[in-house]
């Protein structure tokens, strides 16, 4: 597993097990408040949390300094055992079915929560574009890229480096909340059928990245990949 995984999750069992009483509570209070919020489909900011959970904006704001803070928090409240994913398989397929296997039906539990963070990714992206974002801190995504390369680190000293990435990077396409808005929300499949073309997607992805490897695929075709 990712190191920098492992450690994220023990620093914060670690904080936890600091806080007792009264500030674990409120601290809680607001988190679960937040996730109801965003449940519903707002990407809340700290203030409306505060009011909300009927908390202080300013003992709010002790807590999470920003809104990216505050959805950062909830996203890995969702997020849940996903972060803290390992296989113990040496081979990578299978690897790669397990985590898709433990990961998108929590996305979909929490489908309204990570909508509403990929929304304030998107909002803040717009902004920045404009020159109106200023010196707000920015709501940050990438927990799917060490996921990902540690589900295919089997085929770490396999592949070229570059082929590695090019595979994770594949991978990433298929895995996440953009998953769902795809195939639930433009083709309107169910949830078996949704999974059944991520899985086939990824098993066929890391079964021609391992067959243009052992050079019975041509590399130099781009299209070798999909053939």
């Amino acid at each position: 597993m990712d190191v920098s995984r492992q450690q994220a999750a023990v620093s914060d069992d670690t904080a936890e097990g600091a806080e007792r009483g009264p500030r674990a509570r409120t601290k809680r209070l607001m988190l679960e408040t937040a996730t109801r919020l965003m449940q519903a489909g707002v990407t809340p900011s700290v203030s409306e949390v505060a009011e909300a959970a009927e908390v202080s904006r300013a003992t709010a704001y002790r807590y999470f300094p920003s809104q990216a803070a505050l959805v950062q928090a909830v996203v890995d409240e969702g997020l849940g055992p996903i972060l803290t994913w390992q296989s113990t398989s040496a081979d990578a397929e299978r690897r790669v079915a397990d985590l898709f296997d433990t990961a998108m039906p929590r996305i979909e539990a929490f489908e309204a929560t990570f909508k509403a963070a990929l929304k304030l990714s998107l909002d803040q992206w717009a902004r920045r574009q404009a020159g109106t974002l200023g010196g707000e801190p920015a709501f940050t995504r990438g927990h799917r890229v060490q996921l990902l390369k540690e589900a295919i680190a089997p085929l770490k000293g396999r592949l070229p480096p570059r082929d590695f990435k090019r595979l994770a990077q594949a991978l990433s396409l298929i895995f996440g909340v953009e998953v769902l808005i795809v195939l639930k929300d433009i083709w309107g499949l169910d949830s078996r059928s949704m999974m059944s073309v991520a899985q086939w997607a990824a098993a066929t992805l890391v079964r021609a990245a391992i067959t243009e490897s052992t050079g019975e695929g041509n590399s130099a075709d781009p299209m070798a990949v999909v053939k």
